[in-house]
């Protein structure tokens, strides 16, 4: 670079001579010989490395190195910038205008393909190596360099802020989806479009592609890009990024580039300088480009790859195949969010002075998995135990939990899940009247599994216009399967209710609606638990989309009185001189588990307020509470003998 900047000295020396006198200009020019002396024979330089390695990348001619340095002339010496003002006659243009870097660089101002190497076309502003600022004529404008290329040339290679706000960590996983995309780039393909799935390998696919060739990546995501940034600015930085460090590029969150607006950025990507890997949801439209990329379908995120990485992300400490570790790789989990939930899991054990274990890693899970989702999560999570139902309904439950833990293992065993649009997910429905366990059994699958609960708000989905509902659901559809969360819809016969003969406009989209979500629960890669207390009341078309029917029945004095025994044993003391009876309780008082907690919780209620330990009279003060409530005739007399 010491022998290119002496080269710009000389020619702004005969720039000189062909200009007044300018004293001024001489002193600076003195200046600039003596720091800029031409070292002569021949020596390793680092910097023209870096500028030879520009060249090469982003396919310069040797007239647009030059002006590329004149560019770059005031960011590497204060004095050529002074140098500039003096030539152009003006002490605040210290950016050289096209007029004089044409000069500089020893060719006519009148020369098209000269000025072509500076027009909106050229390698030098498609790759925004350089800016032409200004809305003068065009000899008149600025050439600037943008700092990013000026750090780079002396050596920094600190990514901008903006970059580094839309960059993600890519985990590559060598599946053979990855090692056709290598093969494609190999040949010259300017451009791999990869459609995800939730739950799959597609940005570690990406990353094992160019693994495969022996290059290093940028991996950036477009939905990312801040507010204050256009998406254009941010494509143009990913790949000059890229071919500063001559690496590949990944482009996750691509989906952004088939909005209308958008498109016309791929054409600038399929002529980036390095090859690009693209990833997104959507599937390739050939109306996007007049060449079509290599397109590939990147696989699920099997439990063995996720076994492999939990593995080796958790490090030593952790037992593998202990308890909990096929909890823990059955989360569908892509490879950077193990990445991510392995990291978080470090900092909990930190936090409590422990090495990384299997639950800190579950934990880190649940923890990031309800942030991103907004899932609720009590102060405990619930287990088998907290349950009092029959035995045969918690075999169903536990098989549930069973088929949701093993279900890669079993649909990777061949074509289980159903040819065709079918989901590979798992669909429940809880039927039973209120207060039987429905919405406490889901908490406890969902705990059991590892996942948080995701309550579907009916007022938030139920929309009276046409069409709304149907958007509502897929959005929620769409996040349940992204994220790590058990998909619960509590009353499910308003969503789910069955479809009626067509009398009017508002029959007909009504059942539409139910279509709908005949057809999307028949496709979902996730976990959903219907409940209902009518079971009647939902489609029948909906039992063949359903893997489990559990039915909670109304509990009989057995169960009841190991409910009362259960809720009454949580209250931290009772009366000695009136003992709660519990077997009369069970017998008379015929609710369901829910009335029960109800009651003993009004009970425990009054009893502070009197400051007593709880006993019979308060429970029974509460029996008649709820009775009340529910609007049933009040038990056996015998049993309500305060009021």
């Amino acid at each position: 670079m010491q022998r290119r900047l002496a080269s710009l000295v000389r020619q702004v020396r005969a720039a000189r001579e062909r200009r007044p006198a300018n004293p001024a200009l001489d002193a600076v020019l003195g200046v600039l010989e003596t720091d800029h002396a031409d070292p002569g024979g021949a020596s390793s330089d680092p910097l023209e490395e870096r500028l030879a390695d520009i060249r090469e990348v982003f396919g310069l001619t040797p007239l647009d190195v030059d002006l590329l340095v004149v560019a770059c002339a005031p960011d590497l010496d204060a004095n050529l910038g002074a140098a500039f003002s003096h030539l152009q006659g003006d002490p605040s243009r210290v950016r050289p205008g096209v007029g004089l870097a044409l000069e500089l660089c020893g060719v006519p101002a009148l020369s098209a393909s000269a000025r072509s190497r500076v027009g909106p076309s050229a390698p030098l502003r498609r790759h925004a190596l350089l800016a032409v600022l200004g809305e003068e004529p065009l000899l008149h404008r600025a050439l600037r360099a943008p700092d990013r290329v000026v750090a780079h040339l002396v050596g920094d290679d600190t990514v901008e802020p903006l970059l580094t706000a839309m960059a993600v960590d890519a985990v590559p996983v060598p599946v053979p989806e990855a090692t056709a995309a290598a093969r494609a780039l190999e040949t010259g393909v300017p451009l791999v479009w990869v459609r995800s799935t939730p739950g799959s390998t597609a940005l570690g696919l990406a990353a094992a592609a160019f693994d495969a060739l022996g290059v290093v990546h940028v991996a950036v995501d477009l939905g990312r890009c801040p507010s204050g940034e256009s998406l254009e600015s941010a494509v143009r930085a990913a790949t000059r990024e890229a071919g500063l460090q001559r690496a590949g590029l990944v482009l996750t969150g691509a989906d952004v580039l088939a909005e209308p607006e958008n498109v016309w950025l791929l054409q600038l990507i399929e002529r980036s300088p390095v090859p690009v890997v693209a990833v997104a949801q959507r599937s390739w439209d050939p109306s996007w480009l007049k060449r079509l990329p290599f397109a590939v379908d990147a696989p699920a995120t099997t439990a063995p790859v996720r076994d492999e990485l939990w593995r080796t992300l958790l490090g030593k400490s952790v037992e593998p195949d202990g308890p909990g570790w096929r909890e823990l790789v059955s989360l569908r989990l892509t490879p950077e969010e193990i990445a991510q939930t392995a990291r978080y899991a470090a900092v909990i054990a930190a936090s409590r002075q422990e090495d990384p274990s299997v639950a800190a890693a579950r934990e880190a899970s649940r923890r990031l998995s309800a942030d991103m989702s907004g899932a609720r999560r009590g102060r405990s999570a619930p287990t088998f135990d907290d349950l009092v139902l029959p035995p045969p309904v918690l075999g169903t439950l536990r098989e549930l939990v069973d088929w949701a833990r093993h279900r890669d293992e079993v649909l990777g065993q061949g074509p289980l899940a159903g040819k065709g649009d079918k989901g590979r997910g798992i669909a429940a429905l809880f039927s039973g009247s209120p207060g039987t366990g429905k919405t406490l059994a889901a908490h406890v699958v969902a705990a059991e599994l590892g996942l948080d609960l995701h309550t579907v708000e009916l007022s938030s989905i139920v929309d009276k216009y046409i069409g709304e509902t149907e958007k509502n659901l897929e959005r929620v559809f769409n996040e349940a399967e992204s994220l790590n969360v058990l998909l619960f819809f509590d009353e499910a016969d308003a969503l789910f209710g069955a479809r009626s003969e067509v009398r009017d406009a508002r029959d007909r989209y009504a059942n539409q609606e139910v279509a709908y979500l005949l057809q999307r629960m028949e496709q979902f890669d996730g976990i959903a638990v219907l409940a209902t207390n009518l079971r009647g009341n939902l489609d029948v078309a909906f039992s063949r989309r359903l893997h489990f029917i559990v039915h909670f029945p109304d509990p009989d004095v057995a169960t009841r009185r190991q409910l009362w025994q259960t809720h009454i044993a949580a209250v931290p003391s009772t009366d000695p001189a009136d003992p709660v009876d519990l077997d009369h309780l069970a017998e008379t008082v015929e609710v369901a588990g829910g009335d029960i907690r109800n009651v003993v919780l009004a009970a425990s209620y009054a009893a502070v307020a009197e400051g007593v330990p709880l006993g019979m009279r308060h429970v029974v003060r509460a029996v008649v509470r709820e009775y009340r409530k529910l609007g049933r005739r009040l038990p056996v007399p015998g049993l309500v003998t305060v009021d």
